[in-house]
């Protein structure tokens, strides 16, 4: 069985597949591949794998690949229904970046509180004489309230350490989280988590009702003064009116690792030295990153020998 991945990955996971004896290909370029691209590779390749940045819709799917394997957790650039239709199986890597989006998120949560990046481009310029009284004021976390929006793996383990900060912690999510409520942690609505909030952290996937939730209208329900950090999905973000929000000064400062319209980024928030800006890198520690290719390769493996994969996203199509 042929494989084609879209991107260079961590060789763990090419290791795994070559070993089975499977002939993989891996194209070896900076950028994602077109949808014409994909297109090709589609209708020579049985088994894609893919990443977040490559277009997968029903013009890829309905070209003869069986099997797309996502080397990430997300999957919101494969048409899952498509796929499902042509009867394509599709699987992702969930579990195993759960701590290093939790450590990124922490840091952009201390950068952007406690004005990290700003104070460091100071002293890059030669800027720093003399220690100052009120230079770089921040704010310290420690009896702040965190607002969790989404308590799923990584928000659940945000929260925790949140708490042994000596935060205050409320979390939004459509369950319970055990885990968080034995920490202290409590579940409630998200009108009071915005209102009560010092910090918000987004912890969402992206579908319908989270495309564009943090909207003008509910950015405006946040604290005066808070901070809001986002390393779920970039569409989950109205960026334009984030913008307003900073501009206005009704938000102290944004950390972002993810995009309304990634790669773009608001040109509003290129400006402002009060947001944290990385480029989606919150799964980028060499363990997660091995262990997302790894559990990639034993997801096609699985496949190759007529077994259903651990992470499958539509199982109908096996049966």
């Amino acid at each position: 069985m042929k494989v084609l991945v879209t991107r260079p990955v961590p060789e763990e996971g090419l290791s795994l597949m070559r070993e089975a004896g499977l002939a993989v290909r891996v194209r070896d370029e900076e950028l994602p591949p077109t949808r014409e691209e994909l297109q090709g590779f589609a209708a020579d390749f049985p088994v894609l794998v893919t990443l977040l940045t490559d277009p997968v819709d029903e013009s890829v799917l309905c070209r003869g690949v069986k099997l797309v394997a996502q080397h990430a957790v997300g999957y919101d650039n494969i048409d899952l229904i498509a796929a499902t239709r042509h009867r394509v199986a599709v699987t992702n890597t969930p579990g195993v970046l759960t701590q290093a989006t939790a450590e990124l998120t922490w840091a952009l949560i201390l950068a952007v509180t406690r004005k990290i990046v700003q104070a460091d481009s100071f002293t890059r310029q030669g800027r720093f004489r003399a220690w100052d009284a009120m230079g770089f004021l921040g704010m310290e976390l420690a009896g702040k309230t965190l607002g969790i929006v989404g308590a799923g793996r990584i928000g659940s383990r945000v929260g925790h350490t949140g708490a042994c900060m000596g935060m205050r912690v409320l979390y939004h999510d459509l369950g319970d989280c055990e885990s968080l409520d034995e920490a202290g942690g409590r579940r409630v609505g998200l009108p009071e988590l915005l209102r009560e909030s010092d910090v918000v952290s987004v912890h969402l996937p992206l579908n319908d009702s989270t495309r564009g939730m943090f909207s003008c209208q509910m950015i405006r329900k946040m604290k005066v003064g808070a901070f809001l950090v986002n390393t779920s999905r970039g569409p989950v973000v109205d960026e334009e009116a984030l913008v307003t929000a900073l501009r206005e000064g009704r938000l102290a400062g944004a950390g972002l690792d993810v995009y309304e319209r990634e790669p773009e980024i608001h040109p509003g928030l290129l400006e402002m030295d009060n947001v944290v800006l990385l480029p989606h890198i919150g799964s980028a520690t060499r363990e997660a990153r091995g262990a997302m290719s790894r559990a990639v390769a034993e997801n096609v493996i699985a496949f190759m020998k007529g077994q259903k994969p651990l992470n499958i996203l539509n199982p109908e199509v096996l049966t």
